[in-house]
């Protein structure tokens, strides 16, 4: 049976779901197709504030790829390059790309694909228990480069090469050590903290996190910032978010932003 992406909104809050129970969230050709329509239509969609994606269930995030289908699906070059650059990579990429907050809330196994997109997100809160990794050295293929962008980006080259040189998988305490995650909770709290993380998002302006969000991406290239640019830094100034946060601030009350 095919897995799905489970999709649900509430109060500003989209969650995606990886659902695919028998192969503990394995990401199937169809499930990447899903992600990167799901997340295409959430990052036009005005009244989304912040992302979670998690696995379906506690048992895993997502154990990778289906690796069933890649007998069909990579059968030859030209089919690997549509499978991981028209499904994996876009689909990746449509993550990356989210203007607003995305937190991975991550149970379980969370290895190879999973990672992949936890990699991709903003936040990751995990579970004590939770394992990541990329053994894909001992299935005989290599990460495709597209795909190794969020994690590169992450954490470095000497920390991705070590996981896909060893194919180890690392407990969820040496993944925080080395930047993989942003939290470690107890197993039991990982749901309660990744929507309590949402919440802290949603009650900041929504403009400035996604201008938080465009300045680090923009930064991350090493150019530097043109005069339009550094003026464009203070487009706040021109909103009513910024008035109400000031006129909250000084009257000592809680701001009630509105997005503009």
């Amino acid at each position: 049976m095919p897995g799905e992406i489970l999709f649900s909104q509430d109060a500003g809050i989209a969650t995606l779901a990886l659902s695919n129970p028998d192969k503990l969230n394995a990401v199937d050709a169809g499930m990447w197709r899903g992600l990167r329509a799901r997340m295409s239509a959430i990052n036009t969609d005005p009244d989304v504030r912040c992302v979670v994606l998690r696995g379906a269930g506690d048992k895993a995030f997502a154990a990778g790829g289906d690796i069933e289908e890649f007998l069909t699906v990579r059968a030859t070059v030209d089919d690997a390059l549509h499978y991981h650059e028209d499904l994996v990579a876009a689909a990746l990429d449509a993550v990356r790309a989210c203007p607003v907050p995305t937190v991975a809330m991550i149970q379980g196994a969370c290895v190879g694909g999973g990672l992949e997109i936890a990699g991709c997100c903003d936040l990751r809160i995990a579970g004590e228990s939770s394992r990541f990794g990329a053994p894909i050295n001992k299935l005989g293929f290599s990460m495709y480069p597209g795909e190794m962008a969020g994690l590169l980006g992450l954490v470095g080259p000497a920390v991705l090469l070590e996981i896909l040189l060893e194919g180890r998988i690392l407990s969820a305490r040496e993944a925080l050590a080395k930047g993989l995650l942003t939290r470690v909770v107890d197993d039991e709290e990982v749901e309660r903290e990744a929507l309590a993380t949402a919440q802290r998002i949603l009650k900041g302006a929504p403009l400035v996190a996604r201008w938080h969000k465009q300045w680090v991406h923009r930064l991350m290239d090493g150019r530097p910032l043109s005069a339009s640019e550094k003026r464009a830094a203070f487009d706040f100034l021109a909103t009513d978010d910024y008035r109400e946060g000031l006129d909250a601030f000084l009257n000592k009350r809680t701001p009630e932003f509105k997005g503009r």
